[in-house]
């Protein structure tokens, strides 16, 4: 307000300042942001050494080794490390990773989501449906879906299964499976398999859906299209219909995100013409 009288009013800076009762410190007053580089690389390099460390830890052997920083710019460059997430693991589970950055994905089959939708039959019988989608294509959610398990009750073994089969069908397994803390997926058989297969499990924060969004995505469009238009009779019924959903959401449903391709479309695109992916995500 004071510069818009100055330019257009040609009064003095005291004469503006008077006028809009600010004082003349704030208005000659420059803010200078300190540059945060230094300070959260060597915060990441503690973090991920010592994966268990909290902030207030670091904190502290930042403080040994000379940083003069308070402890709120600190905090608040911690969070912007992203160094807050996941900085616990479920109980006796090797191939979890405890502080994973959510980095874009960089090719298909590298990250899958998987997830637990619920509904249930006619008469009120309960069921469940694992979904396991490829997260590569981007926002705002993963494309192509390589499976949908139904059953009453899916244990961590069925997951297991599931992705096995799965992986058999595509010829390859991913490098890191997003998936929040249930029972099923922190499972020792879930987790035993990944060890073995050399998959890591990148599990959410506790009510925090929104750090696994391409599965969230993905399970909207499969109650609008798929659970809440059709009534199931039974579980054969139900694993039928849902499959035919997959089939149709894969091979013919236009994905305005691809440019109305298919996900099975855009992944032989992306085949024949790698640089179709990075120019298309």
């Amino acid at each position: 307000m004071a510069n818009w009288l100055i330019s257009n009013y040609r009064v003095s800076i005291q004469r503006a300042c008077r006028c809009v009762k600010l004082a003349r410190a704030m208005y000659y007053y420059k803010h200078h942001r300190r540059d945060d580089t230094v300070l959260a690389i060597r915060m990441k390099e503690i973090a991920n050494t010592r994966v268990r460390y909290g902030f207030q830890r670091i904190f502290v052997l930042l403080k040994r080794e000379g940083f003069s920083d308070n402890h709120k710019r600190a905090c608040r460059i911690y969070k912007d490390c992203g160094l807050n997430l996941r900085t616990k693991r479920p109980r006796r589970n090797r191939s979890a990773d405890h502080r994973l950055e959510r980095l874009g994905t960089q090719g298909i089959n590298k990250v899958w989501s998987i997830d637990f939708v619920q509904d249930a039959l006619f008469n009120g019988e309960r069921f469940r449906v694992l979904a396991v989608v490829d997260n590569c294509m981007g926002p705002p959610g993963g494309k192509i879906c390589h499976g949908l398990l139904a059953g009453k009750s899916l244990k961590g073994i069925d997951v297991v299964t599931e992705l096995a089969r799965i992986c058999l069908a595509e010829g390859c397994r991913p490098e890191r499976i997003q998936c929040d803390n249930g029972s099923e997926f922190i499972s020792k058989e879930m987790d035993l398999w990944a060890y073995s297969n050399g998959v890591t499990l990148d599990f959410s924060r506790p009510g925090k859906p929104t750090d696994n969004p391409y599965v969230e995505s993905f399970n909207g469009k499969f109650r609008d299209e798929c659970l809440s238009v059709n009534w199931f009779l039974s579980l054969d019924d139900v694993r039928e219909k849902i499959e035919d959903f997959r089939w149709e959401y894969n091979y013919f449903r236009p994905h305005s995100a691809l440019d109305d391709l298919t996900p099975k479309e855009f992944v032989n695109l992306h085949q024949r013409t790698p640089e179709t992916l990075h120019s298309s995500v």
